[in-house]
């Protein structure tokens, strides 16, 4: 049995795994507690949950295929932006939210605007996330489907490829959601801490494993293509001129722009407000802790982006020099670069350094499915359930209302990871970043462009004008992105909304951006009652 070292490896990481959610439980037995971990975790360990978050399956394989697609490290100038916003972060989401002692932090928004904001903030949350971890939490289930399509059977068809990604995700997400149900954050958290020190074994490994037969650093060098790390854009051919630069460069994903302005708005909603990130945040000791974590996860995040993208390159540097028919193709014929790193863990590592990576992509999958669940159930029960059917007065009954919301968002979850993957399997050629960026990009704009009113003014903003705003911030993103042509080409309606060839169409770096231009320019038109300016006062003090 050539796998068995491989499958110990893994059971062992899911004994382990378990093993410290369940532990978690006595002490979950307190909203607080359930919520925040009575907001007790040390400081390493928070940052070790950030960056379990941020690395998703989708990165473990997704930024390999861009460096594969790519060859440079164009990609890493977004971490210039992802590390600015943090700074503002830390200097002024994390104190404000401490300062307010919230748990969800669209209670902040029901403080300085009013109930309508707060519900239309938590519901854009709610519907944005369980759309994004649901379509990304196919991707650790691609390893297991491509190892069965190797070893098993090679002409599985689109269908049965889809029942084999369905199996693998509900398998995952029922053994992540045990724990998360019983454990609440601090299941979450410390199991990321495993789980980070996991994925770092396995991409260390991976990228020692490449290096030591591609030819080293040498081969990785010579490999490269212009631009290697900074873009500053080009032109569009058909409109010369300043506009022509403008639109080249909304019209590129990664450039040193993209990284400066689109990245910083990217991760100042991603980690300002959101509340899947936020929460674990706000379990440090205090405001000074937390923003330490948060920063120094964007330095982090620099070397391991680094490190996925040069697997990537050296991937293309070793199947150059030992080809293989069997490499996974789109339907136009060419290698999808998205299940290059997935076919060479299966078929080259050797036994136990294989499982140990394979461990490292349930890692990244279950790390950022816990942390999901618990936020979506935090959220629900606090901005939607216990306004509906009041609230519980025990500590009981309120652990009791979370637990269920897990258990509910479990499913939900499910459900849509099965959406994703049947689209997966019936258009191969997708690539998973884009795919999963650009979910937030629709709304997160919105929902950020209300948080910087809320923040970076004291009077101005409503509820009816910030639901003016978000609602013109989607639409104006829509356009800009050119969804509607993309809906009306799914469902065979035409092209859509004719635009002027001039208008561009702009890749996901630069969707939140315009979103929250937008909304934060119409909703400042607004002014805050009199009550809300006095009960803001109130909560202050």
């Amino acid at each position: 049995m050539p796998y068995i070292i491989d499958a110990l490896v893994i059971l062992a990481y899911f004994g382990i795994i378990i093993s410290i959610g369940l532990s978690q439980r006595s002490k979950s037995g307190s909203m607080e507690g359930f919520t925040l971990g009575d907001r007790q975790i040390a400081w390493w360990a928070v940052l070790a949950s950030i960056l379990a978050a941020e690395i998703s399956a989708g990165t473990f394989f997704g930024a390999p295929g861009e460096g594969y697609a790519l060859r440079n490290y164009t990609y890493i100038q977004l971490m210039a932006g992802y590390l600015l916003a943090r700074l503002v972060v830390s200097a002024v989401f994390i104190p404000a939210y401490y300062r307010y002692g919230v748990v969800s932090v669209y209670e902040f928004l029901g403080i300085r605007f009013g109930p309508l904001t707060r519900r239309w903030a938590s519901g854009i949350f709610l519907v944005t996330r369980l759309l994004a971890s649901g379509s990304r939490l196919w991707v650790p289930t691609v390893i297991l489907v491509l190892g069965w399509k190797l070893y098993v059977n090679p002409n599985t068809t689109p269908m049965q490829e889809f029942w084999l990604y369905a199996g693998a995700l509900v398998g995952i997400t029922v053994l992540t959601a045990i724990y998360t149900t019983l454990g609440g954050i601090r299941a979450v958290i410390w199991t990321d801490v495993i789980q980070i020190g996991v994925l770092f074994s396995a991409l260390g490994f991976a990228l020692w494993y490449l290096l030591g037969h591609t030819g080293g650093w040498a081969a990785l060098q010579g490999a490269i293509q212009e631009p290697a790390m900074i873009d500053w854009g080009s032109p569009d051919p058909a409109h010369p001129g300043a506009w022509g630069w403008v639109k080249g460069i909304l019209e590129t994903e990664y450039t040193i722009w993209a990284a400066f302005i689109g990245s910083t708005f990217v991760t100042l909603a991603t980690h300002g407000t959101d509340q899947d990130m936020v929460q674990r945040m706000l379990t440090a000791k205090n405001k000074r802790q937390s923003g330490m974590a948060t920063i120094l996860s964007g330095v982090c995040d620099i070397p391991v982006n680094f490190m996925v993208l040069s697997i990537g390159i050296l991937l293309y540097v070793y199947f150059q020099a030992n080809p293989s028919e069997l490499l996974p193709k789109n339907v136009k014929g060419t290698v999808d670069s998205s299940q290059v790193f997935p076919y060479f863990i299966l078929n080259v590592m050797p036994q136990g350094l294989r499982g140990l990576v394979v461990a490292g992509v349930l890692a990244t999958a279950m790390g950022s499915l816990s942390t999901a669940l618990n936020s979506l159930a935090t959220s629900y029960a606090r901005d939607f359930h216990f306004r509906w059917f009041g609230e519980p007065s025990t500590d009981a009954g309120q652990v009791r209302v979370l637990r269920f919301s897990t258990v509910l968002f479990a499913v939900l979850l499910i459900g849509v990871a099965l959406a994703t993957a049947w689209v997966k399997a019936h258009n191969p050629s997708l690539r998973i970043i884009p795919i999963i960026l650009g979910v937030f990009g629709y709304t997160y704009g919105s929902l950020l462009g209300v948080f910087m009113v809320g923040l970076f003014t004291k009077t101005r903003g409503n509820d009816l004008g910030n639901g003016i705003g978000m609602l013109a911030g989607f639409i104006v993103v829509a356009y800009l992105s050119g969804l509607d042509q993309g809906l009306a080409a799914t469902l065979g309606m035409g092209e859509g909304i004719s635009r002027p060839d001039w208008m561009p169409i702009v890749e996901f770096p630069w969707r939140i951006f315009f979103g929250t231009v937008v909304t934060f320019a119409v909703a400042v038109l607004f002014p805050t009652s009199l009550v809300m300016q006095r009960h803001r006062y109130l909560a202050e003090k």
